[in-house]
């Protein structure tokens, strides 16, 4: 293949956090890829919050390791605070986050980028994607240039005819100091793909100088230190804290008097917000009763004074704004560096596209990030990586990797993408895993690296720390069941300290179930636990196993029952318009989701399970009626 004549394997067009994992993933697997961006400084950019993790997020990240991306390596080379969320809460919802150096963030990944001699960088805007047959052939930039390529990633973020709102003001722009890109819309709705609008936004900056952090609650990370990468060696760096302030009264009549210039409440912006980051406009009015709101201020990083005022986007004019942030305590005398914005972009629903994240209608088209129509930077970072693997499946004719809900929040957030019909930008949460306690991010590495090991993004020395860690787990779970703790007065000196007593003899294993009790207690207990100086990561996640040993168990019956709905499965060629006793819609939905399985066809909305028996029954007996 003749690089010099624009000729590549695969194309990756954006280079935010879902692009630069396909175009990294695909490399390393061999390709020759072209990534394509707007702003070659803006490689992995954090246009919001620059931080990475909480609650689901943080297990989205642990995945995307396990499988060999790089988001957790570039995190954990990068904090500038690291913290355990909900650690006094169950396993299921514990999550990891991180505040980031923006700066330093987006030099580390364009380092790794750039140092991979199987990527081609280039700073141009695609315009148009070529297709013969409906099977992608390559691209054409906004110059006229034409690259030819087996496969094609889009991974375009919110740039896709973006348009910026401050106030009752508008332009085209993807984000505030970017253009937009344009002409790429057209040429998807020439493919016979659909687009719809969204909309996000993003809080204002401020000069820290102008801070008065006194007034304000300090918010510290954790002196412990956890990383989200299952790579050794993690670097360790001083940490900042952030900062805790509340809105006020006045901010609260500020907003309800401007309200008639916010282009929301206006009907200037017709794309849905996302539902569990709402502006703080659309706070005050959904939530009138509530007299203040949570407001964090966050650094962007230590070679800027730009600080992030967590909690208050808005879209509200730039005087109001200041105003606005005036009146919250300690930014009494604030500048503002950048304002507040929201952006309405195009995105592609993903029921157009499979569980491999390829377009239904074209072949060799991928999709990743917040083109199908989710917001934030972990859950576009799992969608590249899936995406990457598998353009590069494509290409050289190997099975797709699909994952499965049962396995991974990342196979939990496709599999809703692909399934719902999905009409805000979608958010990862705990809740919306039914295996919440399966999928922890402290099991990521067991539950996917055997994957990414055998796809070729995990090496065979990281293979080989991984089976030693799952070694140390399980013989460490058998010899706390071996070792038994006297009740004398030493060890009930030491229990009281966690309001706990024994009357008799028992295994460190059961007393490690009793809620106040950890893996640390036992090591104070028992001399050979302390002296055997089991790593972190290593006995945290043997707490876990056997402290919720029976709900675990539990979950895993439910995952083999709901195993014998995916054992059905559904022919590609279905034709659901000849199926009698179910109702013209779910026809409707059944046939433009196009299931796979029986379990995929009962998460549609609007699916009833009578429809699910019937369909059932007719497979069971092979009688569908074929196009």
């Amino acid at each position: 293949m003749s690089y010099l004549n624009n000729q590549f394997d695969i194309i990756v067009v954006g280079a935010g956090h879902a692009g630069c994992e396909a175009a990294i993933a695909c490399a390393k697997l061999g390709a020759k890829v072209l990534l394509c961006t707007l702003n070659v400084d803006n490689i992995a950019l954090q246009p919001c919050n620059p931080a990475v993790g909480g609650p689901a997020k943080s297990t989205l990240v642990r995945e995307v390791d396990a499988l060999g991306g790089v988001m957790g390596e570039v995190t954990d080379a990068t904090y500038l605070q690291l913290k355990i969320l909900n650690s006094s809460k169950g396993p299921a919802v514990r999550a990891l986050r991180a505040q980031s150096d923006k700066a330093e963030y987006t030099r580390y990944m364009r380092n790794l980028i750039e140092n991979n001699e199987n990527i081609y960088l280039k700073q141009c805007c695609i315009t148009e994607l070529k297709a013969e047959n409906d099977v992608i052939t390559g691209a054409v930039d906004e110059f006229g240039n034409e690259y030819s390529a087996r496969a094609i990633v889009l991974t375009t973020g919110t740039s896709l005819e973006g348009r910026i709102f401050v106030g009752l003001r508008s332009y085209s722009a993807g984000r505030l100091g970017e253009q937009a890109a344009i002409g790429l819309s057209d040429s998807l709705h020439k493919l016979g793909i659909q687009t719809k609008k969204l909309k996000t936004g993003t809080p204002a900056r401020v000069d820290k100088r102008t801070i008065d952090y006194s007034k304000m609650t300090v918010q510290p990370g954790d002196e412990e230190l956890s990383f989200f990468s299952f790579k050794p060696d993690r670097p360790i760096r001083k940490t900042y804290p952030c900062y805790l302030t509340r809105t006020t009264e006045e901010t609260h009549e500020i907003i309800r008097a401007n309200l008639d210039k916010s282009p929301m409440y206006q009907g200037l912006i017709h794309g849905v917000g996302p539902r569990y980051c709402p502006s703080i406009e659309d706070k005050i009015v959904r939530f009138a009763s509530n007299p203040s709101h949570h407001i964090f201020i966050e650094p962007e990083g230590l070679g800027t004074y730009e600080t992030y005022i967590q909690g208050f986007s808005t879209s509200l004019p730039a005087d109001v704004q200041v105003k606005m942030i005036r009146s919250l305590p300690g930014l009494e005398k604030a500048h503002i560096i950048k304002p507040a914005y929201a952006v309405e972009y195009d995105y592609v629903p993903a029921v157009q596209t499979t569980h491999s994240l390829m377009s239904k209608k074209v072949k060799g088209l991928f999709f990743g990030g917040q083109i199908n129509g989710t917001s934030g930077y972990e859950e576009a970072a799992a969608q590249g990586l899936i995406a990457g693997i598998n353009a590069f499946n494509y290409i050289n004719n190997s099975e797709m990797l699909e994952l499965s809900r049962s396995s991974s929040y990342t196979g939990t957030l496709i599999d809703d993408l692909v399934t719902k019909d999905i009409q805000d930008p979608y958010r990862m949460l705990t809740s919306r895993s039914e295996y919440r306690l399966l999928l922890r991010q402290d099991n990521a590495d067991e539950r996917l690296m055997p994957i990414g090991h055998k796809i070729g993004l995990i090496d065979d020395e990281q293979y080989e720390r991984f089976l030693n860690k799952q070694r140390l787990i399980k013989e460490e779970k058998e010899r706390l069941e071996n070792v038994k703790i006297s009740p004398d007065e030493n060890t009930n000196a030491i229990l009281a300290k966690y309001e706990e007593h024994i009357d008799r003899g028992i295994r460190a294993s059961e007393l490690l179930k009793r809620p106040n009790i950890t893996y640390k207690t036992i090591q104070e207990l028992d001399n050979n636990t302390k002296e055997l100086n089991i790593p972190k990561d290593v006995y945290e996640q043997i707490e876990v196993i056997i402290k919720y040993d029976g709900y675990i168990k539990r979950q895993e019956e439910q995952v083999e029952n709901a195993g014998k709905l995916e054992k059905f499965k559904i022919p590609e060629d279905i034709d659901y318009s000849k199926i009698e006793h179910i109702s013209s819609e779910t026809k409707e939905k059944l046939a433009k989701i196009q299931p796979k399985t029986l379990a995929q066809a009962a998460r549609i909305g609007g699916v009833k399970p009578a429809d699910i028996s019937i369909l059932m029954v007719m497979l069971d007996r092979n009688s569908v009626s074929r196009k």
